[in-house]
């Protein structure tokens, strides 16, 4: 006990440091794809693990989805069925309630119903399990042991719950989000909220806490809308303790296994995954593998094995971008990809290129593949390459390394090099790698058809020299 009551402290302050210093961008990790496939597992398994009250069978609980199953497969036959009639009807309740008169609390009026028919027909005597005696005051004010021999074996355990901890509270927390335009979630302002919490938490006997699935679902369901819903909740609770235990004395068990199961459920979205499977297929991978992880293996493992695939699926995109080769729009100054306008015609002596990425080690090899394989499909033979570096937002000195030696080996093959449209920071990157001084400052420019007219000055210049050397031929020595 008094190593969980240190672990909530250790891992309060971890995370309220984590806040100050504003690590919440540690959450852009989590796209929308995971967080829906990691809410909608978690939210099967904590409503099912409410299987065990809802139909008053022994069910053990598990954080894996076809265990709980299993489980409650092999023991249909012992179902309770008066307490399943209970739990039953108490979510036909709560939907009716939603549905037709939404400004009831029909959390609270199921609970009442619940402690009143209980009551009313001793049902306790024909087997329904309450929740009986519940303890009250508060718990007692004491400052947590951090002695020095368990310390340096709590640190790591407090720093993974830190971050897990955090992933889960800003999952249904984004997932809640996502039902209300209005809503926006500041990860930095949630660290700092958990990891008070759980310093507190932790001189009051507390163990390590987070932001939960159900109660965030229920409470979202009984229309709170600010955090005057905490305050009020937290009083409530308070005042429970205080004087008012004895009337949940006879709550049942599956009213409140109705309440959490319509609640969680309802962090399930269904047409988002329908939507990717018909738009975004990759995306749909991520989403059912991410689903499956936590639904058969755990809540953790499959938040982080999500997060792990999200970066994994982002990093293969950026080592392999899209490229296009450009040609222009027919009495117009645009240049657009030839591939997905036909019409756009290709310059006859210059090939125009355009990589959709920033250029790093990760991709340099790939630029220059595409780049060398573009050439060699070129019809005619060129003499000029427009590099639109409109879409590159930055260059690592690998890939400038790689970028001068290919410039140096176009320029053995007779191609000068331009470089159009790069922005200010790209440009600066240019200088500092001496591209610029390699091609040369003349060979630069704002757009594509800067360069194209420079091409063509370029070409009546060599041209007017080529003439001018005919005029003045001679065979005198």
């Amino acid at each position: 006990i008094i190593l969980a009551i240190t672990l909530a402290l250790l891992m309060g302050i971890m995370q309220l440091l984590m806040g100050v210093f504003r690590l919440g961008f540690l959450v852009n990790f989590l796209s929308k794809p995971v967080i829906s496939g990691f809410t909608s597992a978690a939210a099967l398994i904590i409503g099912f693990n409410q299987l065990s009250q809802l139909m008053g069978i022994p069910i053990e609980r598990s954080n894996q989805l076809h265990i709980l199953l299993a489980d409650a497969m092999s023991k249909l036959g012992q179902i309770h069925w008066l307490t399943f009639a209970i739990g039953v009807g108490g979510i036909v309740l709560i939907k009716l309630v939603k549905r037709y008169v939404p400004k009831l609390p029909a959390a609270l009026l199921v609970v009442v119903f619940g402690i009143l028919l209980v009551s009313g027909f001793n049902l306790t005597n024909y087997g329904v399990k309450i929740v009986g005696n519940i303890p009250d005051g508060f718990p007692s004010f004491s400052i947590p042991e951090l002695g020095s021999e368990h310390l340096m074996d709590l640190l790591p355990v407090a720093l993974t719950l830190s971050l897990i901890a955090f992933m889960e509270a800003i999952s249904v927390a984004k997932a809640v989000e996502q039902k209300h335009d209005d809503y926006e979630v500041d990860a930095n302002q949630e660290l700092i909220a958990i990891g008070a919490s759980n310093i507190v938490g932790s001189f009051f006997q507390s163990y390590p806490t987070t932001g939960g699935f159900s109660r965030t679902a229920v409470n979202d369901q009984a229309g709170a809308k600010t955090g005057v819903a905490a305050i009020i909740s937290a009083l409530i609770v308070g005042l429970t303790l205080l004087f008012l235990t004895p009337l949940f004395y006879n709550l049942p068990k599956a009213v409140l296994a109705s309440i959490i199961m319509v609640a969680v459920f309802g962090l399930i979205d269904f047409k988002y995954p329908v939507r990717l499977w018909k738009k975004r297929k990759d995306e749909f991978i991520l989403l059912i593998f991410t689903f499956l992880i936590t639904a058969t293996i755990g809540i953790k493992e499959g938040i982080l094995v999500g997060v792990l695939l999200s970066l994994l699926m982002l990093v293969y995109r950026t080592t392999q971008p899209h490229v296009a080769v450009l040609g222009k729009i027919k009495d117009t100054t645009f240049y657009r990809n030839t591939k997905r306008f036909p019409e756009a015609e290709e310059h006859e002596d210059a090939l125009i290129i355009r990589f959709d990425a920033q250029l790093y080690f990760g991709n340099a090899a790939f630029f220059k593949k595409k780049m060398e394989e573009a050439l060699h499909h070129k019809k005619t033979r060129i003499h000029h390459l427009v590099i639109s570096a409109e879409a590159i937002n930055y260059i690592d000195s690998s890939a400038a390394h790689m970028l001068r030696q290919f410039i140096k080996d176009r320029y053995k093959e007779d191609i000068d090099v331009s470089i159009c449209a790069a922005i200010g920071p790209v440009r600066d990157i240019l200088y500092k790698s001496e591209i610029i001084d390699l091609i040369g400052a003349q060979n630069v420019f704002n757009n594509v058809e800067e360069a194209i007219k420079h091409i063509a000055l370029d070409h009546s210049h060599q041209e007017a020299q080529r003439l001018r050397r005919i005029a003045l031929q001679t065979n005198q020595k």
